[in-house]
């Protein structure tokens, strides 16, 4: 059987208080509500026993979500939280912009932690970290390869992100409009598989089941392509996004 992806938006930050015309805050923590959202997702997710690896952004707030809603998992397999810089959150504003590696292992300090990953400029939203078309779709790009890797070698993954990458990652920009900058609420998950023959562009393909648990629709290439056009314009009239073409 094929490895499943679950993908899941972080629970409730400081940030998610605000609106984009307010001052955001830096990489922010959760709040106790989002705490709670951990909680009930810790009692709720029904794939706890299939998950062999642990994903997240290094951003505090996907960080902690990783570790508190899927704490029995990493306590009872004894592993780590692995955080992957290229599934940190498409803009550059304060909110999505990460810390520097040597504040992130002081926050999580003792905690089952994984930054070997996190190197020097990972947050500095330059260059293949800028909030730019091309750039987000290489580092989902290469995540996606690196996940399907990690799959392939170790079984069913949960991925903590933010609700704008989750779009670039899956490439399904259905619903990009119905929460602010995403289609996913705080704390949802959606499951997916890796396309056979996917080649270096290693494309997720959502379950059967995960599809019709949010009621959606699959939709064509074709369709998905004109409403990642649309999403990414409405991006960058808001800052959340530097405009650009899009060309895949």
């Amino acid at each position: 059987m094929s490895p499943i992806i679950h993908c899941v938006r972080h629970a409730q930050a400081y940030h998610n208080l605000t609106t984009y015309n307010d001052i955001s805050p830096l990489d922010p923590l959760l709040t106790d509500y989002g705490m709670q959202q951990c909680e009930e997702l810790h009692e709720a997710f029904p794939h706890h026993d299939g998950v062999a690896a642990i994903v997240a952004s290094p951003l505090k707030r996907t960080m902690g979500t990783a570790l508190y809603a899927f704490r029995s998992v990493i306590a009872s397999r004894g592993i780590k939280v692995i955080a992957l810089p290229e599934i940190q959150e498409n803009s550059d504003l304060p909110c999505d912009t990460g810390s520097d590696r040597v504040e992130l292992e002081r926050e999580f300090a003792g905690q089952p932690t994984d930054f070997s990953l996190v190197r020097e400029g990972w947050n500095s939203k330059k260059g293949p970290w800028a909030p730019e078309h091309e750039a987000i779709a290489e580092r989902c790009r290469v995540a996606r390869v690196f996940l399907r890797d990690l799959a392939n070698e170790e079984g069913d993954i949960v991925v903590v992100a933010h609700g704008g990458l989750l779009h670039s990652l899956t490439q399904d920009w259905s619903d990009f409009d119905r929460h602010d900058g995403t289609g996913w609420a705080n704390m949802e998950f959606r499951s997916y598989t890796f396309a056979s023959n996917g080649g270096d562009q290693a494309p997720l393909v959502e379950t059967d089941g995960s599809l019709k648990h949010r009621q959606g629709t699959r939709m064509t290439r074709e369709d998905q392509l004109q409403l990642q056009e649309r999403a990414e314009e409405a991006w960058a009239a808001v800052g959340y996004q530097l405009p650009g073409k899009c060309l895949a």
